[in-house]
């Protein structure tokens, strides 16, 4: 079932494209915006309230235009909905609208929009407004991400694996998928440390933490730093066959990596234990049993002999 909220330390393969998502119910209004902006972003579409707030909600868009006047949720009443939310409340939302009150205006821009477009959009205004507040937005997230980053991996950190599992878990119930989660401690760092010196400690982590990172193949699969020297995967709509064979391939990579270990006594090389927890539609459970499971399957790995793995589901 292999099929992740990239994380923000990890190196994009490509540069993707701003995700747009215009929403209005009449289609020609929606043509014309699509043709204004189809050239620079990956342009998506709803027709009604409804269908922008469950798009938003599975593929969080970089930003939003969105009509003020529709029969079933009108725009105000989407905005409310997606600023409520903490999946979604910091998407930019720009009104569209053929309105020219003021007032309408004002409220809009007190419930989070952060702009307003009149009808008949002009092509000029609308493509400089939509870069301008993307711009923002990267800058917003960039910032951010730097309040997830280990300073010494450069990958993730334990607070961004918090924010991550929640918001993977209310995922895999909302679509009635699988969610897995593996803990993995490096063997016997403390005597690796105490023998080769923190220097050479710290350059270990970081070799580890990016053989771990760079094994994984899809942009939502995460690593992050746990603490010390364990690590945390969040491995979306994947069940255990999919969990076992990434961590298989993570072990093999940390073995080429020869990284020599005299004090440890289960091998001449740098090893790795690690526990796998799968939850499936996970509806009775709670992320923290997940993350707990996980870490009893590394107890038992590191009982077992380290250099191994352990795996139970949820």
């Amino acid at each position: 079932m292999r099929s992740s909220s990239p994380l923000p330390t990890r190196n994009p393969r490509s540069v993707r494209r701003a995700r747009l998502l215009i929403v209005d119910d009449q289609a020609i209004n929606i043509q014309i915006l699509y043709e204004i902006l189809k050239a620079d972003y990956d342009v998506h579409m709803a027709t009604s309230g409804e269908q922008a707030i469950a798009f938003c909600q599975a593929h969080l868009p970089d930003l939003v235009l969105l009509d003020v006047v529709m029969p079933d949720i009108d725009g105000y009443e989407v905005c409310r909905e997606l600023k409520a939310h903490p999946l979604t409340q910091s998407i930019p939302l720009i009104f569209i609208t053929a309105q020219n009150n003021p007032a309408e205006e004002a409220l809009g821009l007190e419930m989070g929009a952060v702009d307003f477009i009149s009808k008949p959009v002009n092509p000029a205004v609308v493509r400089a407004r939509v870069q301008t507040h993307l711009l923002l937005k990267f800058q917003s997230d960039t910032l951010r991400s730097l309040a997830f980053i280990d300073g010494l991996t450069g990958i993730a950190n334990r607070r961004y694996f918090d924010e991550l599992l929640h918001r993977e878990w209310r995922r895999a119930q909302r679509t009635a998928s699988t969610l897995a989660v593996v803990l993995i401690d490096i063997d016997f760092f403390k005597q690796y440390n105490d023998t080769l010196g923190h220097l050479a400690g710290d350059d270990c982590l970081r070799q580890v933490a990016e053989t771990l990172s760079e094994t994984l193949q899809r942009s939502h699969d995460s690593v992050a730093r746990y603490g010390g020297e364990e690590f945390v995967c969040v491995l979306p709509e994947t069940d255990m066959d999919g969990a076992r064979a990434v961590v298989q391939m993570m072990h093999s990579q940390i073995a080429q990596l020869k990284i020599r270990h005299p004090a440890s006594p289960v091998h001449d090389f740098l090893t790795i234990s690690s526990g796998i927890a799968v939850a499936c539609f996970p509806q009775n459970q709670s992320p923290e049993n997940l993350v707990a499971l996980s870490d009893q399957m590394l107890y038992k790995a590191k009982a077992a002999g380290r250099n191994g793995c352990q795996s139970a589901m949820l």
